[in-house]
């Protein structure tokens, strides 16, 4: 059998965003982004199976609209950007559930701490663009436990209420540029 040569695709910024949502006062949800993160996929051909993932995220572009709850985030309470500047994750396997949908499991490293994770992912398909480029569409969703990776603050208030829910979700949406 022959094995096909390596594709390599980037991640287009311009058509693709990290959010996440975590719970205030165990009442309402805020969301947040980081603007700035990069990766690579490599793959058989355009098949996505076993694809090897490799991302990075900026922790000093997080924006949840609110600058000063942006700068603590960035502080030592949290994820102590000026320390671990980047968020990182490296997959370890990519498994096919159906046309669509694939299980993405890799190792995620914040504030220094790795813990395997598990995320859903849905294929959108392939396309060109306007341009003649190769794209490949994904939209990505997981939670996370915040405290498994050290951030621990909970920062309860006089009334007793925790300000800062444990579980974060992800919510990721991905453009891959094939690579010449």
């Amino acid at each position: 059998m022959e094995t096909q040569t390596a594709t390599k695709w980037a991640i287009d910024p311009m058509h693709s965003e990290v959010q996440f949502k975590v719970k205030h006062l165990v009442i309402s949800t805020v969301t947040g982004s980081f603007k700035n993160f990069e990766g690579t996929v490599e793959t058989e051909g355009d098949d996505f199976s076993n694809a090897k993932i490799n991302f990075s995220v900026d922790v000093n572009s997080i924006n949840t609209n609110q600058e000063q709850r942006d700068g603590h985030l960035k502080s030592a309470d949290f994820f102590d950007a000026e320390k671990y500047p980047h968020i990182t994750f490296e997959s370890t396997s990519v498994t096919k559930e159906s046309d669509e949908d694939y299980k993405l499991t890799g190792n995620l490293t914040i504030k220094g701490v790795t813990n395997p994770v598990t995320l859903e992912v849905e294929h959108g398909g392939i396309a060109a663009d306007f341009y003649g480029n190769t794209k490949a569409g994904f939209e990505i969703e997981g939670k996370i436990n915040r405290k498994a990776f050290g951030l621990t603050w909970d920062g309860v208030t006089e009334a007793g209420s925790i300000v800062v829910g444990e579980d974060i979700k992800l919510h990721i949406n991905i453009q891959l540029a094939k690579q010449a």
